[in-house]
């Protein structure tokens, strides 16, 4: 069964067309990526997904449970981990400090105002700081770390609530190269030792070509081509609206 299944999704924005009737599925342990040019309809999708945004028509189903314009928060409490494209953490915590924030969170333990926060779940976060290779930061400042410890703190704390569906939006944006592909290739092997689903937009073409298990090609708000990165790459559609002239027409992002 897959984790994620979206049917249909359809949203207009008074006469203009973001997404015109969207289908397609994730499954576990699987990295799919999301792509088009500008105004393509991605940003829509995600936020319809993720239950910020509510579609005029078409279902999505997480798990084989229909969750269809169920806010963020709820979402969250279903299975549902973002990070976004500006990385948001808390600039004020420790990076340790920042990952039991958020399994404080997702656990509800916001109500043990007895215990020290930093008490809660401290084994916990150092354990997803080892997985994200953070453990040697683990006492300084989130304000200190350079952008792509940001981006692997962000990702510690996305799955600290053991999500089943992980949404990523632009994750390596403003990053060098080196660190982008550092990045996903932390992602993948997260994504197949924990069985998670991953939907994630990106414009870095080696990312997506190198890293991702199935590509859906948006523009005008249709799905245009998808498939395996060797099919989407060899794609004469694909490479005219996207790889090659970087246009298309209509929609938004």
């Amino acid at each position: 069964m897959s984790v994620l299944e979206v049917e249909g999704l359809a949203k207009a924005y008074g006469g203009v067309q973001a997404l015109g009737g969207v289908s397609f599925t994730v499954g576990a342990g699987e990295l799919l990526a999301l792509i088009g040019p500008n105004g393509a309809g991605k940003s829509t999708c995600f936020n319809i997904v993720d239950g910020q945004i509510r579609p005029d028509r078409g279902t999505v189903r997480l798990a084989g449970r229909e969750v269809t314009g169920l806010p963020p928060r709820r979402m969250a409490r279903l299975g549902v981990g973002r990070t976004f494209q500006i990385a948001a953490v808390f600039d004020s915590l420790t990076v340790l400090e920042n990952v039991q924030a958020a399994l404080i969170a997702a656990r509800r333990q916001t109500f043990a105002l007895w215990r020290p926060a930093a008490t809660i779940a401290r084994e916990e976060a150092q354990h997803l700081l080892e997985q994200t290779g953070m453990a040697d930061h683990a006492g300084r400042p989130a304000s200190e770390l350079a952008y792509g410890d940001v981006k692997r703190l962000e990702l510690a704390m996305a799955i600290a609530s053991e999500p089943l569906l992980l949404l990523m939006d632009e994750p390596t944006a403003g990053m060098a190269p080196a660190e982008r592909l550092a990045l996903i290739e932390l992602v993948k092997r997260l994504t197949r030792s924990r069985g998670l689903a991953v939907l994630f937009t990106e414009h870095s073409m080696d990312v997506v070509f190198g890293h991702a298990d199935r590509v859906v090609v948006l523009a005008g708000g249709q799905i245009v081509a998808s498939g395996d990165v060797d099919a989407i790459r060899a794609d004469p559609q694909v490479r005219a609206l996207y790889l090659g002239t970087g246009r298309a027409a209509g929609g938004r992002a």
